[in-house]
């Protein structure tokens, strides 16, 4: 099963954000050799992220979990293979090579225990190919019932997260969506989902195998980064492909083709993608009209190139033009606000049409090089670009995004116990945004600094302290953040660690757009946690307690439950930094890999404890997007003989509350959603393909995630997603020849 759903993960990365590769042959060149081994230190323990090479060329790859490593050259006759990793003293192997050569066995001398053992785990998940102490996969993403491939909706199958069916964004451990950032290869990724009315969800622009590393932190995370008072989720793109390869695939979406292009130390991957969801709103059940189903195409590149041994660049380049119409409650109807720029859309009606047309362009070109296995640099830059084009009824609302990035850092490994990365980052970016005859703009320069040092100073305990600086030109503000964690062996599979830390973050766009410019909001982390981690099974325990300070706040202001409603410019002090809160809570997580063959699952539980002053609240409550308990429970068996993989997902979160204009609660109805995957493979020739369908929401349970009230908060109608339950299938075919061994 695992060699199957590794060639899976190679063949079927297929999401529509890929595309077909408009040049070459997909064969590698006839003079290519296969290099392949295994790297082990000197008590026959596998040493995992080796850098393995042949000595003085450019050919080389990185060891996996189990020490193991392959590659290809065109280099013949005695060679020698090297194997470097920054805690083992290196080691080497003479060969011939006249053809392939397996089974090369690399001995490397440990300078020190094993710092995996004593990786710091406080608030962080972990999902990459090349870690010891993985909890999900890019493989364990796509596999996932219910999240069709999307990182994001991935993610809120574990702790801390909450389910969301009519907004987007990341919502951690109490925090709003404004308080989690996604980030591409160290820089921001601005607008990371696609536009959409208001109260529909759409998916986020990732897919699972666009990276081979998504490491998700819900608190306490590294001095790198900041502006996200809650959490953030990094995305780390690909480095070299394996191989040349041609996919194409259709689905309920649209279609798609996807192709790569692999050279000795370069690699170009490009395609299409034709978007149409009329197939799938032919027969689905939805809550709100479709009168223009979204229809759009996607586009993206990316050139890799290795000049020279341990460095790479990458250059990648995206773009996307979705339009969609759909009539849906109007969240207007029943504003408060006496804003003259609300009053034509109160005048639309209980429901109201929303047209969007989204441009959206994105390009990202980063260099990392590692020197002598004594200093890593990583220099990159971003450019994003987003076009939003409107209507509400017949009033048109536009937006422009854009935002540019600059970051740079470099890491000293003073020896295998200690090293110290320092850096920066500039960025600067823009929102214009523009209703009917009114427009709204603002302008932020953001830069930092930061420190942050690794020490193990035995075998059995680690240290990260750290530091970042932070300045808005916008706000003509500085802060100082200091972090730190640790971590504490505890037994041979077991380990506690500890975080804790200062974030600050400007506030929500809206009050910038309305000329508003309050100071940093600022949240202060404690993090525990205890885990145990044997092969293929993990336990993990964490507790957390948040405090919010200085959160934006609007004085003298009547509380008003449109969370889309326009922040009207009325005198600079009704707006200030008053605002307070906390967030506590618990979270339990339990994988299974190990007790029955061909099975896994997991088990992720969330309790919180929450209460806020901010934004136009009257008093100090509970946020109306939180649950207090949340529960997912997830299965996956593969059976052989078919070669068929199950997948079952079941969500489940207790009500929420939902205030009414005069500020009195109501509980929203639990949470539940159970849904299912089966993905079958079969090979035509020397061709794979996986067929796969899914259904969402099998009880067809109709959840609410709030209410819409009368002016009087008398009367009250659900807020309910846009379709309650969805059926989805769809096939990818790679048209790349590859042996059966691979199998």
């Amino acid at each position: 099963m695992k060699n199957i759903l590794q060639f899976l993960r190679r063949r079927t990365a297929k999401t529509p954000f890929f595309v077909l590769l408009l040049i070459g042959s997909s064969v590698i060149a006839h003079a290519q050799y296969t290099i392949s081994g295994k790297v082990i230190d000197d008590k026959g323990h596998p040493v995992n992220r080796a850098s393995v090479y042949l000595d003085n060329t450019l050919d080389g790859g990185t060891t996996d979990t189990g020490g193991n490593f392959k590659f290809t050259t065109s280099e013949k006759g005695n060679q020698t293979v090297v194997a470097s990793e920054v805690s083992h003293s290196n080691g080497g192997q003479p060969i011939t090579i006249s053809g392939d050569v397996n089974n090369i066995l690399i001995k490397m001398k440990s300078m020190s225990h094993d710092l995996h053992a004593v990786t710091i785990t406080a608030g962080s998940f972990d999902a990459s190919n090349d870690k010891d102490k993985t909890v999900l996969k890019p493989l364990d993403i796509v596999t996932t019932a219910g999240t069709q491939a999307d990182v994001v909706r991935a993610i809120e199958t574990l702790p801390g997260t909450q389910h969301q069916g009519t907004e987007n964004g990341l919502f951690v451990r109490g925090g709003d969506a404004s308080e989690s950032n996604v980030l591409v290869d160290g820089m921001i990724a601005q607008n990371a989902f696609f536009n959409s009315a208001p109260g529909v969800t759409t998916r986020s622009r990732f897919g699972a195998f666009q990276y081979k590393g998504v490491s998700f932190s819900s608190g306490g995370y590294s001095a790198r980064y900041g502006q996200a008072l809650s959490g953030i989720l990094e995305l780390n793109s690909l480095d070299l492909p394996e191989k040349s390869t041609v996919n194409l695939g259709v689905n309920m979406a649209g279609i798609y083709a996807q192709g790569t292009k692999l050279w000795k130390n370069s690699s170009l991957e490009g395609g299409v993608s034709y978007n149409n969801l009329t197939p799938f709103y032919g027969i689905a059940t939805t809550n709100f009209k479709f009168y223009d189903v979204p229809v759009g195409g996607m586009a993206n590149a990316r050139y890799t190139w290795i000049p020279k041994k341990d460095g790479i660049l990458k250059i990648t380049a995206a773009t996307s033009n979705i339009s969609s119409g759909i009539a849906v409650p109007n969240p207007y109807a029943y504003d408060t606000s006496s804003n003259p720029i609300a009053q034509p859309y109160k005048a639309l009606g209980d429901t109201a049409n929303f047209h969007t047309n989204d441009q959206y362009y994105y390009t990202n070109i980063s260099y990392r090089q590692l020197y002598k296995t004594k200093f890593l640099l990583y220099t990159g830059a971003s450019y994003s670009y987003d076009n939003t084009d409107n209507r509400f009824g017949t009033i048109p609302i536009k937006e422009i995004d854009q935002r540019l990035q600059y970051r740079v850092e470099g890491t000293y490994f003073f020896t295998s116990r200690f090293n110290l990365m320092a850096g920066g980052d500039i960025q600067n970016f823009s929102i214009k945004k523009t209703y009917d005859i009114y427009s709204q703009s603002f302008t932020e320069t953001q830069i930092a600094g930061f420190l942050e040092a690794q020490w193990s100073p035995i075998n059995l305990i680690s240290f990260k302290p750290g530091v970042r600086i932070e300045h808005s030109a916008l706000l003509d503000q500085s802060a100082i953040a200091p972090r730190f964690s640790m971590a504490i062996k505890t037994g041979d599979n077991s380990q506690v660690s500890l975080a804790s830390g200062i974030f600050y973050q400007d506030v929500d766009n809206t009050y910038l757009l309305a000329g508003y410019r309050p100071k940093f909001q600022q949240a202060i982390h404690y993090i525990a946690n205890w885990q145990w981690s044997p092969e293929d099974r993990t336990l993990r325990i964490e507790g957390y307690y948040k405090n919010y300070q200085d959160l934006v706040r609007e004085r003298s202001v009547i509380f008003d439950p449109n969370q889309y409603r326009y922040i009207a410019p009325f005198p600079a002090e009704t707006i200030d930094n008053s605002g307070y809160g906390y967030a506590g809570g618990v979270e339990l997580f339990w994988r299974d890999k190990k007790s029955v063959k061909n099975m896994d699952y997991w088990i992720s539980y969330s309790y919180i404890d929450t209460r806020r002053l901010y934004k136009n609240y009257v008093s100090e409550v509970t946020p109306d997007f939180i649950a207090a308990n949340n529960l997912n429970l997830i299965w996956k068996y593969f059976i052989d003989k078919i070669q068929t993989n199950i997948s079952t997902t079941y969500s489940y979160s207790t009500g929420r509350p939902s205030y009414n204009n005069n500020f009195q609660s109501t509980m929203t109805p639990a949470y539940q959603n159970l849904s299912v995957t089966i993905s079958y493979l079969h090979t035509f020739g020397n061709w794979f393909s996986v067929f796969y369908a899914g259904l969402d929401n099998i009880t067809n349970y109709h959840n609410v995630f709030g209410y819409r009230y009368s002016s009087d908060g008398a009367s009250k109608t659900p807020i309910v997603p846009a379709l309650y339950r969805s059926i989805f299938v769809g096939a990818n075919f790679s048209l790349t020849k590859f042996s059966k061994d691979e199998l």
